[in-house]
């Protein structure tokens, strides 16, 4: 058996290869080289500062598969010379609660910025309002978006599709997007109740930083191009992932195909992926956002039935479970003081596009 100190010099030594596996930055160094990056490349201020938010966001909350990671895939999408770098998302707004964004093929942030205020304005009138993001790449979790809405006092639900990574259950090819929805729901005083997941058993960026650190995944995440269950992240990486749940997670995942592909007049995660043309650029498609307000539904009877969902988060909280987003909330306030950590790979990656 180890003696104590050579499970202490052991420990040392975990903890010195760790330090060297990883860098230490400020949530204001993450926005400086997301700026630099962005910006070196061409990309218009509007646009980069969006970018920037989200990327913050998501380093702050310690949700990586969404931070800086993204910057190789964005200068990717913006050196394919698809994306219109400069674009000026237009904002329709008409007699009817739907608003219709055009992202005039840039990157979705800046698009649901513009939209924002007046989704918000419709559903508090008509008391259910929709926002149609078409001609947009995406790039973003969703998770912000609803939450800036549950801020807003609204009940929330974002759905996009991606490009055909996934294989529907029973199946062995790509058909189907990782294809993200994102619920948020506002809490007098609180946090609001959010979620924001994949309908993949995972999402894409997550088997890339597995591959990144030659980790292997689990086994029920993706098949290799064979169709066979695969450890790998590599084989992963040119095979298939999963829905979640099975036959349920597939019929979820089409769902949102649908809603957020031909009926809002755009693109499936099928069709996104034929528009790239193998450029590798980010999916290029549309987003759909419904925004619900609880003061046209509820009226004076809002404060009774908000309370009745505040005992539910209790009862689930009084069994040791725990609410969505609640581990990124405590993240974002360690984020704050300590700063955040990403991987040597990551850091080096970030050197080589400000370097190139």
């Amino acid at each position: 058996m180890d003696s104590a100190g050579n499970r202490a010099d052991r420990e040392r030594r975990e903890h010195l290869l760790a330090a060297l596996e990883t860098v230490k930055l400020s949530l204001s160094d993450v926005r400086f080289v997301t700026q630099r990056i962005l910006s070196k490349y061409g990309l218009a201020p509007a646009h980069v500062d969006a970018l920037a938010d989200l990327i913050v966001a998501a380093e702050r909350d310690e949700c990586a598969s969404h931070g800086v990671y993204r910057l190789a895939g964005l200068v990717r999408t913006i050196k394919s010379g698809k994306l219109n770098l400069a674009a000026e998302p237009s904002v329709q707004i008409d007699e009817t609660s739907i608003i219709r964004v055009d992202a005039q093929l840039g990157f979705s942030p800046l698009a649901f910025k513009m939209g924002q205020i007046a989704l918000a304005q419709k559903a508090k009138t008509h008391g259910l309002a929709a926002m149609a993001i078409n001609r947009c790449f995406h790039f973003t979790a969703l998770w912000p978006e609803v939450e800036a809405l549950a801020e807003d006092g609204l009940v929330s639900l974002s759905l996009t599709p991606s490009h055909s990574w996934v294989a529907p259950a029973g199946g062995t090819a790509p058909l189907l997007g990782t294809n993200p929805f994102a619920f948020g729901w506002p809490r007098p005083n609180k946090e609001p109740y959010v979620f924001d997941f994949a309908t993949s058993v995972v999402a894409g960026g997550e088997v890339e930083l597995h591959r990144q650190r030659n980790h292997p995944i689990p086994v029920g995440w993706a098949i290799d191009p064979e169709g066979k269950p695969t450890q790998s992240a590599a084989s992963a990486m040119i095979g298939t992932l999963l829905t979640f749940g099975g036959h349920k997670g597939s019929a979820l995942s089409t769902m949102i195909e649908l809603m957020a592909g031909p009926l809002i007049g755009d693109l499936m995660s099928t069709e996104s992926l034929t528009y790239d043309n193998g450029v590798g650029a980010a999916p290029c498609h549309g987003e759909l956002v419904l925004a619900l307000s609880p003061d046209v539904f509820l009226g004076h009877k809002k404060r009774e039935y908000f309370e009745s969902a505040e005992r539910l988060f209790s009862l689930i909280l009084a069994q040791g479970a725990r609410l969505p987003s609640q581990r990124r909330f405590q993240a974002r306030l360690r984020s704050v003081s300590d700063g955040v950590t990403i991987t040597r790979i990551q850091h080096d990656i970030l050197t080589d596009l400000l370097e190139a």
